[in-house]
């Protein structure tokens, strides 16, 4: 990728932040030598790595890889034979702890979390537990050996104790007894490595030994008591055992160190490329990143981008499209209105996309994959190479001009500017047709009308303008595809207090083609405002026409549910009917049979024939249907807002939620079911609106249900929560969907880092009663909404 521009869009500034990310040296030089890359599947693989870490650190946290000491040099000294001292062994026992917790921090908790594309580097981790607890018993610290390293160690430090506290106590009682006259100090000292007392000079011949060192005034000599020579000469022996122990337990530690080497080398590599990875996640979840989708068609659509180096409280994000429907944008404005960095943000988004980077934009923002990217941005003005700042930006222009190819964006910051306008403008003109002729993405900023009018009369050339506010004098950084930018040069001078004279005599300055132009670009911003309302209006009035239809489809499966359940009830009862008329008539026959065998007299039959024809009596009334009243006519000014009436065709009441227009059509609320019902369907009751059939059964579930149709609505509100809690209560609120018959929910679950969407997927995708689910489209809340249809 082409260096300058590398530099101009601050690709640099990215990486030093990427760096900051990292804990280990080699993974900090792999976030500085980080390029973008032109290779679609290496570009996906990082991408695929970066959303896989995001994700982790989203559920688990970060993962310190500080430990990952290089151990390189060491691996080669053994490889050679060569002994490692203790601090080598300690580096490498913590780089393979390092990579022991990043092994227990790769394991997924439950067989439900899905795998991803970092399991491969966790499952090449190798901790060595066994060789890790033996350098950490044998070494605990830095120049540090363990008295329990070996037996033999321990024996000698044991020796060297008691020889320690044989020559302590000797001198104390010399120090102390018949020599503390000949002292200078009573105290004991060491010179070298033997113990001696401080003598002064004097009395030299009344204490016997060994003279190792005198005072710089000469008044007193360190001699060494022969009553200790003996017992420091023994203590420097087990001095020089101590070390040739300590240097048979290293070779022994270093000895199984290097059967390991390969394992070694293999684990320091994969903890600092995940240090790499879990570098880049963190970095986008400190943007609050997204994956973008990327193509190789010169496609360009990025949703709501903000620069990544400005501050994300203050900047505006801002919406681009090229490459699709036009393959150049030319975008004008006012000075400090933000088109260089619209321009800056088009740029160091494709870089960051092409070098495995999440972007700070919306989700499903798309980028073409360059192979190269040129840009002409800022005053690159030389004393030293006498360069104009036309002349520097040409000198620019010319060398990428060469190269530049179909697969290639280039920016211009100004194109045209430092020199005379009419010239600049023609130049300009002329490049921009070069670059449009040989179907090269092209995005530019100027001033000048005429590339305005170019971008306007060129299919394939679009213009762009960044918003600026006239009556508070402040740009407000959005930019508008499709709308060129005006001047503002007269509103602004006049809002500044330029007197309105020299104002309209600077108009009669103009030609009246700038006139006429100025007047077109008026009338384009009015409209494009004015479509921007109405399309929100549009959208508005297609939710209200989405949820009358959803009200009306719920309404209508309702009805058929009421009439199924009521043609179900009809059969059961004319079941039963069937039932108890043949066990009456099989009785009546065995009686008769039985009267015909017997001698039964006749008050007998005739008391028999009485009991049946109470039964049968008793029977005809209970299935009778009901005598309908005579009903009540009303007029419309009998109903009255919230009052309780009966909807006689659906044997259901409710209440009035509108008074009778002049039809007699009024508006019935029936439970979760509002309907439309005329007046000559209702009748007026006194007590409070039931929704119940009377024919439905008083069970406690019956009444579970209702009580669910009641409160249920068909959205649930999970922003802010965990995945664990949003789930949780995801779970009970579909249950409850279910009961009141809902086909259609929707849930709220925001955009934010994708982690709470796709927890939520996850689980939706398990359920059985789910039919289906989508993100939502434009006007119902786009990705941060997901709609579910239920079965």
């Amino acid at each position: 990728m082409n260096q300058k521009t590398l530099n101009k869009l601050e690709f640099y500034k990215i990486t030093a932040l990427l760096e900051e990310q990292a804990s280990s040296m080699r993974g900090k030089q792999l976030c500085r030598k980080l390029k973008p890359m032109t290779d679609r599947s290496r570009i996906d693989t990082c991408q695929e790595q970066t959303a896989a870490a995001f994700t982790r650190i989203v559920k688990k946290g970060r993962l310190s890889f500080s430990d990952a000491f290089p151990v390189g040099e060491s691996l080669k000294r053994l490889e050679i034979g060569g002994v490692l001292g203790s601090g080598e062994l300690l580096r490498i026992c913590r780089l393979l702890k390092t990579a022991g917790r990043a092994k227990s921090y790769g394991r997924h908790d439950t067989q439900e979390d899905l795998s991803d594309c970092l399991d491969t580097y966790f499952e090449q981790l190798e901790p060595l537990t066994l060789l890790t607890n033996e350098i950490e018993r044998c070494i605990p610290g830095e120049d540090e050996i363990s008295d329990d390293a070996s037996s033999t160690l321990k024996s000698i430090r044991r020796n060297i104790g008691s020889i320690n506290d044989k020559v302590h106590a000797t001198l104390t009682n010399l120090v102390n007894g018949s020599l503390r006259t000949y002292l200078q100090d009573p105290i004991i000292t060491m010179r070298g490595d033997r113990y001696c007392i401080p003598v002064k000079a004097e009395h030299r011949n009344h204490v016997s030994g060994m003279i190792h060192d005198q005072s710089s005034s000469g008044s007193t000599l360190f001699i060494e008591p022969m009553a200790v020579v003996k017992l420091n000469n023994d203590l420097k022996e087990l001095y020089a055992k101590e070390q040739e122990e300590i240097q048979v337990i290293l070779a022994r530690l270093s000895s199984d160190v290097a059967e390991y080497i390969e394992e070694i080398h293999t684990d320091y590599k994969v903890l600092t490329d995940l240090d790499f990875i879990f570098a880049r996640g963190a970095y986008a979840l400190s943007i609050n990143g997204s994956r973008p989708m990327l193509n190789t068609k010169g496609r360009i659509h990025i949703r709501e981008g903000r620069h990544p180096l400005l501050n994300p409280k203050k900047v505006v994000p801002i919406t681009v499209t090229l490459g699709e429907d036009f393959t150049m944008l030319i975008v004008t404005g006012p000075n400090t209105g933000g088109k260089t960095v619209s321009l800056k943000t088009v740029g160091l988004l494709t870089l960051m996309a092409q070098s495995g980077l999440h972007i700070p934009a919306k989700d499903r923002s798309e980028f073409a994959i360059f192979h190269q990217v040129y840009a002409d941005i800022g005053d690159e003005q030389s004393i030293e190479q006498s360069l104009s700042t036309f002349s520097s930006h040409m000198t620019n222009i010319v060398s990428f001009l060469q190269s530049v190819d179909e697969k290639s964006l280039v920016l211009f910051d100004e194109l045209g500017a430092g020199t005379d306008p009419t010239e600049g403008a023609a130049l300009a003109i002329a490049i921009l047709s070069h670059l449009h002729n040989r179907n090269i993405r092209t995005m530019a900023t100027t001033h000048y009308s005429e590339l305005k009018v170019y971008a306007l009369t060129t299919q394939g050339v679009e213009n762009a303008s960044c918003e600026f506010d006239v009556e508070s004098l402040k740009p407000t950084y959005r930019l508008l595809i499709g709308v060129p930018g005006k001047s503002n040069a007269f509103a602004i001078s006049g809002k500044l207090g330029l007197p309105d004279y020299i104002i309209e005599d600077a108009k009669q300055h103009l030609t009246e083609q700038d006139v006429s132009f100025e007047d077109m670009l008026t009338n384009l911003e009015r409209s494009k405002r004015t479509i921007e309302k109405e399309q929100a209006s549009i959208s508005a009035y297609k939710r209200e026409i989405e949820a009358l239809k959803t009200q009306a489809k719920q309404k209508q499966e309702k009805t058929e549910e009421q009439r199924d359940r009521i043609l179900r009830e009809a059969n059961e009862k004319a079941g039963s009917i069937l039932r108890e008329a043949k066990e009456l008539a099989d009785e009546t026959m065995k009686n008769f049979r039985k009267f015909g065998r017997e001698n039964v007299s006749a008050a007998d039959m005739e008391k028999e024939r009485e009991r049946l024809r109470k039964k049968i009596k008793e029977t005809s009334a209970s299935n009778a249907l009901p005598v309908r009243r005579q009903k009540k006519s009303y007029k419309p000014e009998d109903f009255k807002l919230g009052e309780s009436v009966r909807v006689l065709s659906l044997n259901l009441t409710g209440t009035v939620s509108s008074l009778p227009d002049s039809r007699g059509n009024l508006t019935v609320q029936m439970g979760i079911l509002r309907s439309q019902v005329n007046i000559s369907d209702l009748e007026i009751v006194n007590e409070p609106a039931s929704y119940t059939s009377k024919n439905m059964k008083q069970t406690s579930k019956g009444r579970l249900k209702m009580s669910k149709s009641l409160s249920v609505r068909p959205e649930i509100n999970l922003l802010g929560k965990t995945v664990d809690e949003a789930v949780s209560e995801l779970d009970k609120y579909l249950d409850d969907a279910l009961l009141s018959h809902l086909d259609t929910v929707r849930i709220v679950h925001g955009k934010g880092t994708g982690a709470l969407r796709k927890g939520i997927h996850e689980y939706l995708r398990r359920q059985k009663h789910v039919k289906s689910y989508r993100l939502g489209e434009f006007g119902e809340g786009d990705a941060g909404v997901t709609i579910v249809e239920l079965k």
